[in-house]
């Protein structure tokens, strides 16, 4: 599991660390940085998963570009940057931390990769990590030298490799014969930041037939295809799942959810749901009838019902298209579900409705993305740690203090 995510010279940021705990919010102003912070995760993700770095910020034929792509990528009038990712090793002692600084002029380069391992037993903020697992440096000659050094062990144990680096060296240790020990602790770094997932639903592709998929698309226009594809037993559990939780949406009567698989050689399904608006009044209809506040949860929910456990779900902009009145369904969903399957969630959000509904509980995991009043970078806050915070809470709800502009103007007074 992500613990933490550091941004250095990372778009609008000079420096930022992000706390990630079962569920965050981040909230902010627009253009005060969430979005940059939600790419920083992307970005790591595909990299890691093997991506070549320029594709991975410019896009290509299967990937969206990272928004400013390559050029936008460091912070001006910079030229490199570095993202760095907390994990939590498997026995809660252990902790990861994953580094990488990349060049972005004259030309893409990876100007050093590293992870170092830190048994933990304090604030994780207050540790430095002089010992590394195994790390990564440009040469003189424009070589990369890959070198892997286990402090804990009598041996040193070193891999070297001589070519020019172009995506993160994470997945190649996937295939170099380590120490069961040492095996065990690469793939817990590789895992946490591969199940990094962030979920964009698009509607409109939501309302077409699909193919029939292993993995949800972060834009969820495979969603059917997903749940057809599933084994009976887990396929019947998860539209059950489904079925019991849209029951409770208010804008009718929803009493079943599934997809099955439709065409002659049935590679493709749709998305079917059926209705009581008034007692025996039952209407079948699929996708593309259906609303788009009911084909947003059902992404929400699918997402969480079908990612791996130990996933960190990243959900920009939750509230997007929901009514308001939906906002306590879906603070209940993330609780129980991201708990039940211990499944990590970020979320970012405007709205005053679902602020309110997270309630009280959820302050010291509220993090505020702003802009500094004299350099114009981004920062990030918790909230909890704004000046006069307790005066605020006590005067005005945590929604109130998002349309009223009350944690803005504590900032801007911090600054």
């Amino acid at each position: 599991m992500l613990k933490q995510l550091i941004l250095e010279n990372w778009k609008s940021f000079r420096y930022a660390e992000l706390p990630l705990d079962p569920l965050t919010v981040l909230i902010g102003t627009n253009a005060s940085g969430k979005s940059n912070v939600v790419e920083a995760l992307e970005f790591i993700q595909r990299i890691v998963k093997g991506e070549d770095i320029e594709a991975a910020l410019a896009g290509d034929k299967n990937l969206t570009s990272i928004r400013g792509g390559v050029e936008g990528a460091a912070l001006k009038p910079g030229t490199q940057f570095t993202l760095k990712a907390l994990v939590q090793g498997q026995d809660d002692k252990t902790d990861y931390l994953y580094s990488i600084t990349i060049q972005t002029k004259p030309f893409i380069q990876v100007l050093e990769e590293y992870v170092t391992r830190k048994n933990n037993t304090n604030n994780y903020k207050q540790i430095n990590f002089p010992n590394y697992l195994f790390r990564f440096a440009l040469g003189s000659n424009g070589i990369i030298s890959m070198s892997a050094i286990f402090t804990n062990e009598n041996t040193k144990i070193p891999v070297t490799r001589n070519f020019t680096l172009r995506g993160s060296m994470l997945t190649d240790l996937k295939i170099i014969k380590f120490s069961d020990s040492i095996s065990n602790e690469i793939n817990t770094v590789i895992n946490s930041i591969e199940n990094i997932f962030s979920l964009n639903p698009i509607i409109s592709k939501m309302r077409d037939y699909s193919r029939l998929s292993e993995s949800l698309e972060t834009d969820t226009s495979n969603l059917a295809g997903v749940l057809a594809a599933l084994p009976d037993e887990q396929k019947a559990e998860v539209e059950s799942t489904l079925s019991d939780y849209i029951k409770d949406l208010p804008e009718g009567d929803i009493q079943r959810v599934w997809a099955e698989k439709v065409g002659r050689f049935g590679t493709d399904a749709m998305l079917y749901c059926v209705e009581e608006w008034k007692p025996g009044h039952i209407t079948e209809i699929d996708a593309r009838s259906m609303s788009d506040g009911t084909l947003r949860f059902l992404a929400i929910l699918t997402a969480l019902l079908t990612r791996s456990e130990g996933s960190q779900l990243v959900i920009e902009e939750i509230d997007n298209g929901l009514h308001p009145s939906r906002a306590e369904l879906l603070v209940r969903i993330l609780r129980e579900i991201g708990s039940k399957r211990k499944i990590d969630i970020l979320i970012t959000t405007h709205n005053p409705a679902l602020l309110d509904a997270l309630g009280s509980e959820i302050v010291p995991f509220v993090v505020v993305a702003h802009r500094d009043s004299e350099t114009g970078e981004s920062k990030l806050t918790l909230l909890e740690d704004i000046d006069n915070f307790s005066k605020l809470f006590a005067s005005y709800s945590l929604g109130d203090m998002t349309t009223k502009g009350a944690i803005e103007r504590s900032l801007s007074r911090g600054n």
